[in-house]
């Protein structure tokens, strides 16, 4: 190496920069401990060892507890979107007008049926279903994924057993319907709705799975065909029309929106054209009111028998105006109007809140139905787009067709309007499928995964 300039000043050796001697290590020798950082050199927030409620800045166990109960709320209520606040927001909001006008509708007939003692019979029983709902659908909101995945099938079995139990000796009729269960004297379910929500959970696992073989016809009919058929076929042999044609939207909508292509949609459309005359005709009443409906309901011996409760419900309907006849003085609950409380309790919306009240509720649908989309738009995993879809198509589609019936546009189909009409398994297992949405919007996308095509995500022409 070259000498260094005479003119540069030569460094002095110090004493870090000596070579030392090394010094032999005893086994037994511990390692020495850092030295304490004075108070000034710890990094904020560290504090030493205090006991129970010592030092001027110890933390207390109530500010503890407190603070850890403000963290458990604001994991509870964590969202990645807005739209997890939308859909729950407007539920609840659906669920206390549902509890007002079951609480209006029901009231004349729960005054006559308990001898004059009450008038908060269906109220009352609607809170214990919205009491039970509404924590099933929190619950249902923080479960993962993957356990709608792994027990889609378990859940699906499960669905399909309990509507079996509608053609035992547990099972009985209602408006020409085999489709509930009576399990003691004042308990009673309806096991198709379950059957909707274990459907759409199956047909997202196995539609999700099958992603990449949905363009051969055999993999998309394998088992969707048998399954579906099955499910279907147990509330096609009760006879059951209006929730047939629920569960055949919802498994058209599962099937489009995993990217299936249309030509093989026509399957399922054929197959509802052709179930619909079989199911009308199985039932001597549903033939008189499909009669009367396609007839017009002009027929006066009619009025008296099948054309009554939708002539009545039109003029329900009718009578509320622009603003109503204001809440709790409906005439047409006088005994008018069967069901007013149930399936036509749309009518009573719009004759005591008038057409601004009618022209609400569709609103509130239109804001559920935007929540459930924004979730199907932002989602990469087809097990949530599917899913999401279905259940919007359930809920959605079972809210036009009860509003159509009111308006005289179907024949009366015995379909309640969802979250708002009396009855508790269908407000229970509705609250529970948008649960089940819930815990979809909580869940964070990954913005590496390309967007599927629109036609993988949706319905192709091919």
């Amino acid at each position: 190496m070259a000498d260094l300039p005479s003119s540069l000043p030569r460094r002095r050796p110090t004493d870090a920069s000596r070579p030392r001697a090394a010094t032999p290590r005893t086994r037994s020798a511990a390692p020495s401990a850092p030295a304490a950082a004075p108070p000034s050199a710890r990094p904020p927030g560290a504090r030493g060892a205090r006991g129970h409620g010592e030092g001027e800045h110890g933390a207390h166990p109530h500010d503890v507890r407190q603070a850890a109960a403000v963290v458990a709320v604001k994991k509870l209520f964590a969202a990645e979107t807005g739209s997890f606040f939308l859909i729950l927001g407007t539920t609840l909001f659906m669920v206390v007008l549902g509890l007002v006008m079951v609480l209006s509708s029901s009231s004349v007939e729960q005054y006559i049926s308990s001898k004059h003692t009450s008038f908060f019979g269906a109220f009352i029983r609607q809170g214990m279903y919205a009491a039970i709902g509404v924590p099933l659908m929190l619950i249902a909101s923080r479960v993962p994924i993957w356990f709608w995945k792994r027990w889609a099938w378990h859940i699906l079995l499960a669905a399909v057993v309990l509507q079996l139990l509608v053609f035992t000796p547990l099972g009985y009729e209602v408006g020409g319907n085999r489709n509930w269960i009576e399990l003691g004297s004042s308990f009673s379910a309806q096991p198709s709705e379950a059957v909707k929500l274990a459907l759409a959970v199956w047909l997202g696992m196995i539609l999700s799975v099958k992603r990449d073989l949905l363009d051969d016809w055999k993999h998309l009919a394998i088992p969707l065909v048998p399954v579906v058929g099955v499910s279907v076929g147990l509330v096609i042999l009760g006879g059951d029309l209006g929730t047939t044609m629920v569960m055949l939207l919802l498994v058209f909508a599962a099937v489009w929106f995993a990217g299936v292509r249309l030509r093989f949609l026509a399957v399922p459309v054929l197959f509802l054209l052709a179930v619909v005359p079989i199911i009308a005709s199985g039932s001597d009443s549903r033939n008189e009111r499909i009669a009367a409906w396609m007839s017009g309901c002009t027929d006066s011996s009619d009025y008296q028998a099948a054309c009554w409760q939708s002539l009545h419900g039109t003029w329900a309907l009718a009578s509320g105006g622009l603003f109503g006849v204001g809440l709790g003085n409906s005439k047409s609950k006088w005994s008018w109007l069967p069901e007013a409380d149930n399936d036509f309790i749309f009518a009573i919306v719009g004759e005591e809140l008038g057409l601004i009240g009618a022209i609400v509720v569709l609103a509130l649908f239109v804001v559920l139905a935007v929540g459930f989309v924004k979730i199907i738009r932002r989602t990469n995993d087809p097990f949530v787009r599917v899913v999401t879809g279905a259940v919007t198509a359930w809920i959605i589609g079972q809210a036009l067709i009860n509003i159509a019936v009111v308006l005289g546009l179907l024949p009366v189909l015995g379909v309640p309007l969802p979250l708002i009409s009396a009855g508790g398994s269908a407000l229970i297992v509705t609250l529970a499928a948008i649960g089940v949405v819930l815990s979809f919007a909580r869940r964070p996308e990954d913005p590496t995964v390309p967007m599927p095509p629109v036609g993988q995500r949706v319905g192709s022409l091919r």
